[in-house]
């Protein structure tokens, strides 16, 4: 169907001069990873996507673009300012959500509890390797029982000498079979704190699975792990890294940056559905010609510059050191639940060929569901901002 060829492909949706305010450095990244989504990631990405299997030709092309490490300073790493993190992370998304996750859980996860919790030595160790991609990395917080309410987690981390022994079992773990650096994040016996520890694999009473059965983001794959009695050595525990505080700095760090992941998925949806109404032709003229039509993409375009001002306000807030947690929440729900509203639009606008892979929506429609709970659910989004505006916690 060549005349749907070019669905995926960017438009233009910046009618409030948003890109006025990038600056060079910005700039290039954005268009850089733009081109590469255009060209290599739209061409290929429905098949790994429908087979479940990993796009290593495309991961292995991230560290090429200068784009793995968000802002860590040397060691190899991007070095990027966080709005062209924001701006890389929504360009990778609007191409695909797998693509854009492995590089979130690598970079976003890994790469930072490292590079905010790692002393000097652990660094020089480990980050180098990780922004080349010659070393995976992975981040191990989330437990079975344990979502929502990740601070209540259960696996161990015993000191036994010069060593520390950790059980328990870790679920929804991105790259965790693939990894080469996975970070635990683990309560020590002693103290009863939440501390990280950066488990190299292979290992012995590591053992991880891939879990199946997903409808979303299927070309990333997580992991249900089991830690039996996994011997680490005191020097890969994180040196500061010795709260559930310092754990929640990281967690921080991404959530704002889902706000930006939302807004690439809903770019897609709204470019693909625009470009369809003006190709496809019913009842002798094209779907953009009907009033109808013209109303749902044009209340489309306002969900999604609402989110564009959402992020560019993220980004000079970021870019000041001045981002709480509460208002990357406040960004992550509302983007997040705009998205699967426009992607809706976007399915339903383009008839049955909506549920088609090659049009570039169905994909969308089904990854923007993950996104919208990993870092945290709407729900408790919606919580934690509600505790700031009101001064009372609805939850523990």
């Amino acid at each position: 169907m060549a005349e749907y060829e070019r669905l995926g492909e960017a438009l233009g949706t910046d009618f409030f001069s948003v890109r006025d305010q990038f600056t060079g450095e910005q700039w290039d990244r954005f268009i850089a990873v733009r081109k590469f989504v255009d060209d290599e990631v739209l061409p290929d990405i429905g098949e790994y996507w429908e087979k479940a299997e990993l796009p290593w030709h495309l991961f292995r092309r991230l560290p090429e673009l200068k784009i793995v490490g968000e802002d860590i300073q040397g060691y190899g790493a991007a070095g990027m300012s966080p709005m062209a993190c924001g701006l890389v992370h929504m360009e990778l998304h609007r191409g695909d959500g797998s693509l854009g996750t492995f590089l979130g859980v690598h970079a976003g996860l890994a790469m930072q509890s490292v590079a905010m919790c790692g002393s000097d030595e652990q660094k020089e160790r480990w980050l180098p390797a990780m922004s080349s991609l010659a070393k995976v990395g992975a981040f191990a917080l989330t437990e079975p029982d344990h979502g929502s309410d990740s601070i209540a987690l259960e696996t161990t981390a015993r000191r036994d000498g010069d060593h520390w022994i950790l059980d328990g079992s870790k679920r929804w773990i991105g790259n965790g079979t693939i990894a080469d650096l996975v970070v635990v994040w683990a309560r020590d016996t002693d103290s009863g704190e939440v501390k990280g520890f950066v488990v190299e694999t292979p290992a012995e009473g590591y053992e991880a699975s891939v879990i199946t059965g997903k409808v979303s983001l299927r070309s990333v794959w997580q992991a249900d792990i089991e830690l039996k009695g996994v011997r680490v050595p005191d020097e890969n525990r994180l040196a500061n890294a010795a709260s559930f505080k310092d754990c929640a700095k990281v967690l921080a760090n991404t959530r704002g940056i889902c706000a930006w992941m939302a807004l690439g998925h809903a770019t897609a949806g709204y470019d693909a559905a625009l470009r369809y109404a003006m190709t496809r032709r019913q009842f002798g003229k094209p779907l953009a010609s009907f009033q109808i039509v013209q109303e749902r993409l044009v209340h489309m375009l306002a969900d999604l510059t609402g989110m564009q001002l959402y992020c560019m306000q993220l980004g000079r807030l970021a870019d000041a050191g001045r981002l709480s947690p509460t208002v990357a929440g406040l960004a992550k729900m509302n983007n997040t639940r705009t998205a699967r509203k426009i992607l809706s639009e976007a399915r339903d606008l383009l008839g049955g060929n909506g549920i088609l892979l090659e049009h570039h929506v169905a994909r969308h429609w089904a990854d923007i569901e993950a996104i919208h709970t990993f870092e945290g659910t709407e729900t408790m989004q919606t919580l934690i901002v509600g505790r700031d505006i009101t001064g009372i916690g609805a939850f523990a």
